[in-house]
């Protein structure tokens, strides 16, 4: 990191980017001590440059260390020429929407909540809290669930260890159930909600996987309402879409090539 190409560690730009740099696509989470490993920073100069990351949404701290945040994604969704995540996903959530007419969502794990990259909704649409860049807790959603299922162990540990926040009556709040439900996920790869973030909605989801078949980058649901919804009837269709994505995805994160489009 500090060679000819590396970024300046004399400067605290050239210190932050060393410590972002320091992630690579297999690093969930980093202590200090490996941070301070891989950049060559002093390790009190390495703590204070990560606390001004987690400040500006750029690391979260975690139990165990730092991972990379939402924000990153945030910015590299607006600067990449290439194609995104978001533009690779469109035509695989166009194509859930006709063949459900009821609201799909794209989502990604920010800390403890699942951020919305996407929503697409017709004129059945359920009305729903979410929206684009908006944020809910990731236990009482079913993008959330799947996101959840599939962290490392801090994450999932930190999520079941603290508070639950109680959003409806139906809201998982007994970490035991909760756990069971993510279990669950790992067997079946889908999640359901069932009026837990919000009365009146019933949700399902599936994770989008990276080619190491366990990381998730991110979760595809399908949402509507309570009485005329039949979530259980749309998962394989949710499934199938966020294998399909999956693969596509791991092709460009793994060098292989592949179809466009």
């Amino acid at each position: 990191m500090t060679g000819e190409l590396g970024p300046n560690l004399d400067t605290v730009l050239g210190k932050a980017v060393a410590i972002l740099r320091s992630f690579t696509p297999e690093d969930q989470v980093l202590p200090l001590a490996e941070l301070v490993r891989r950049t060559g920073l002093p390790k009190a100069s390495a703590h204070r440059v990560a606390a001004d990351l987690v400040g500006h949404q750029l690391l979260d701290k975690v139990p165990g260390g730092y991972r990379l945040s939402g924000g990153m994604f945030e910015l590299g969704m607006r600067a990449s020429a290439e194609r995104t995540l978001l533009e690779l996903a469109m035509p695989f959530l166009q194509d859930l929407y006709e063949r459900t007419h009821e609201t799909v969502h794209l989502g990604v794990t920010d800390g403890h909540a699942v951020v919305y990259v996407a929503k697409i909704g017709g004129h059945r649409q359920a009305p729903a809290p979410s929206r684009v860049g908006g944020r809910m807790p990731l236990h009482c959603t079913a993008i959330g669930k799947v996101l959840l299922a599939h962290a490392g162990p801090e994450v999932r540990k930190s999520v079941l260890t603290g508070p639950l926040e109680r959003r409806t009556p139906h809201t998982i709040v007994a970490p035991g159930l909760l756990r069971r439900q993510l279990d669950a996920v790992l067997e079946t790869g889908i999640a359901f909600e069932r009026e837990e973030s919000t009365p009146g909605l019933l949700c399902v989801a599936a994770p989008v996987l990276d080619f190491d078949g366990h990381t998730a980058l991110a979760g595809i649901s399908v949402t509507g309402p309570v009485g005329r919804y039949r979530p259980e009837s749309h998962a394989t269709a949710v499934r199938a879409a966020a294998q399909a994505l999956g693969s596509v995805v791991s092709r460009g994160r793994s060098g292989r090539p592949g179809r466009s489009g």
